[in-house]
C-alpha cells in the first residue's frame, strides 16, 4: 500500500502563510510549531527570527503595515490612526523622509523592542470617544483600497479628529491645516456621530471652524441633527503645550 507522507510544518508555512507576514508563537502554534522548534529552524535558516518570540520567513521584508497587522490580533483596538490614517487613504500635506507612524488602542501597551527599533512609531491612548457604539466603531475602521488586507485603519472622518486631537502636542497646527484642506466627501452620518460623541472640546472647535472656512461641510446643518460636544457656550482660548494660542467659538 502507497504512504502518503505529511507535509512538515515548516513546509507547511512555506505554502500557508503570505509572504512579508510576521509570524508570533501564536500564530506559529496554529502551524503546529511550538517555541522549541522555531528556534531550531531559526538555527536552520528556514525561519529568520525577527525579534523575542516573533519570526519570518527567510527572504522576506517585515513592512511596519505587516507588524501592525501582527500587533493588532494582540492589543485591543489597535489601529492605524490619525495623520497615518489619513495618509494611508491619500490625504496628506508635506511628505516626511521617514513619517513617524501612529497607532491608537483602547488599552495602554508597551511596543515592542523588535517593532520599536525598526519603525518610527508612537502609540496614543486617549478615550477621544465616549461610549462610541459599537456598530460605528466598526463602521469607523476599515482597510483603504490598495493597503494590506486585513490592516485596521481608522476612516477620514475618526482619522480627522484623531489629528486634530494632537494638534499643539504632536501635530503642528499649520501641518495639520493642510491636512484638512485636502479631505473631501465625509459621510455625514458618521462625522455627526463621531463628534457627538467626541471627548475633546479642542478637536470638535477646530473641526467645525475649519469645516466653516473651507467649505467641507455644513456646519450648520450638523448643528440641527446633532448634539454637538462643544464645551460651553463662550470663546474657547487655549495655549497648547507648543505655544501656540488657539482662540475658537463654539461652532467655528
Amino acid at each position: 500500500m502507497e504512504r502518503t507522507s505529511r507535509p512538515s510544518p515548516i513546509r507547511r508555512l512555506l505554502h500557508g502563510v503570505p509572504r512579508g507576514t510576521p509570524l508570533d508563537l501564536a500564530d506559529l502554534a496554529e502551524h503546529g510549531v511550538d517555541a522549541k522548534a522555531a528556534s531550531f529552524y531559526a538555527r536552520r535558516g528556514w525561519l529568520v527570527r525577527v525579534g523575542q518570540g516573533v519570526y519570518a520567513l527567510p527572504g522576506d521584508e517585515v513592512t511596519a503595515l505587516s507588524a501592525v497587522r501582527l500587533l493588532q490580533c494582540r492589543v485591543e483596538g489597535l489601529h492605524v490612526g490619525g495623520k497615518s490614517a489619513l495618509a494611508l487613504h491619500g490625504v496628506r500635506h508635506n511628505l516626511a523622509v521617514r513619517e513617524t507612524l501612529v497607532l491608537w488602542a483602547d488599552q495602554r501597551f508597551t511596543l515592542p523592542k523588535w517593532f520599536a527599533t525598526r519603525f518610527p512609531a508612537r502609540a496614543v491612548f486617549a478615550a477621544l470617544f465616549d461610549a462610541l457604539d459599537p456598530d460605528l466603531a466598526r463602521k469607523t475602521l476599515s482597510t483603504p483600497p490598495g493597503v494590506l488586507d486585513g490592516l485596521h485603519v481608522s476612516t477620514p472622518e475618526r482619522a480627522a479628529l484623531e489629528m486634530l486631537y494632537e494638534v499643539g502636542t504632536h501635530e503642528s497646527l499649520d501641518e495639520s491645516r493642510g491636512v484638512f484642506e485636502g479631505l473631501r466627501n465625509l459621510r455625514t452620518d458618521v462625522l455627526g456621530k463621531l463628534l457627538a460623541a467626541c471627548t475633546s472640546v479642542k478637536a470638535v472647535r477646530l473641526f467645525l471652524a475649519w469645516s466653516r472656512e473651507t467649505g467641507l461641510v455644513d456646519v450648520d446643518a450638523l448643528r440641527e441633527r446633532f448634539d454637538l460636544r462643544v464645551g460651553s457656550a463662550s470663546r474657547w482660548v487655549n495655549r497648547l503645550p507648543d505655544g501656540t494660542l488657539l482662540l475658537l467659538k463654539p461652532y467655528g
